[in-house]
């Protein structure tokens, strides 16, 4: 199981959100392509993106800083996430060395985007379903919608979505454990993977997820455990390495 560092990019800075709240943010790093350093040397084999602004603006905002990142790493498959509207957008991405897009909030209001893309990018696309309570959160979190999860996983997995990132919009930026159950379950509805995401804490998070790997969870991402040290990226992707090796 990989275990994905997460870069998450706001105003050029590498920082932290609590539950997707703009304005609870905690800067990390004034150079995000230093941090992404971090981890690589670290042994991270992908990064995940996020373009915090551009999740709310709709657009990109920190392109330069994921272009700058995805320069200085080359061998290391990058997933971006974060305003991605247009094919125009994914296009960029994947000319500057991004190996994967992420499609959240146009994904659920526009679900045709996703199988246009897939046939014009295949192999490149993921969808980000960011659920609280079992529906579907969009524009950055600050809507929940009426689609059920499960619902939606299939339909983008019918049009060939290379992966699913599943966030807990409750338990992600609060270090409160990954909820394993929700992702489980979601894992066990499709036959594409899932990467967990939201409340990975610790070394018994990765241990949780690793015993659930048959069920179809290839990855999880971890942002502020690591970088505030209740979990050692090293460590944890050793562990992860034993307990549920590729």
């Amino acid at each position: 199981m990989l275990l994905i560092p997460a870069i998450d990019l706001k105003d050029g800075k590498c920082v932290r959100l609590r539950q997707g709240r703009m304005e609870d943010s905690t800067v990390f790093s004034d150079d995000p392509v230093a941090m992404a350093a971090r981890w690589v040397e670290a042994g991270a084999r992908r990064l995940h993106l996020v373009d915090l602004n551009g999740a709310f603006e709709g657009k990109p905002v920190n392109g330069e800083v994921v272009h700058a990142i995805a320069e200085a790493f080359p061998e290391v498959p990058i997933q971006i996430g974060g305003g991605i509207r247009d094919e125009e957008t994914v296009q960029s991405y994947l000319d500057a060395g991004v190996e994967y897009v992420i499609i959240g909030t146009k994904a659920v209001s526009a679900p045709h985007f996703i199988n246009d893309l897939c046939l014009e990018f295949p192999g490149h696309i993921i969808v980000g379903l960011d659920a609280k309570e079992g529906k579907v959160a969009i524009d950055g979190w600050s809507k929940l919608s009426r689609h059920d999860v499960i619902d939606m996983a299939k339909h983008f997995e019918e049009d060939g979505v290379s992966a699913i990132v599943y966030t807990d919009i409750g338990r992600d930026g609060m270090m409160t454990g990954v909820n394993v159950e929700a992702t489980v379950k979601l894992a066990q509805a499709v036959n594409i993977p899932i990467i967990a995401s939201g409340g990975i804490t610790n070394l018994d998070d990765i241990r949780a997820l690793c015993a659930a790997t048959e069920e179809g969870i290839s990855g999880a991402i971890t942002g502020r455990a690591i970088y505030e040290g209740s979990l050692d990226f090293a460590e944890g992707q050793r562990l992860a390495d034993e307990l549920c090796p590729e």
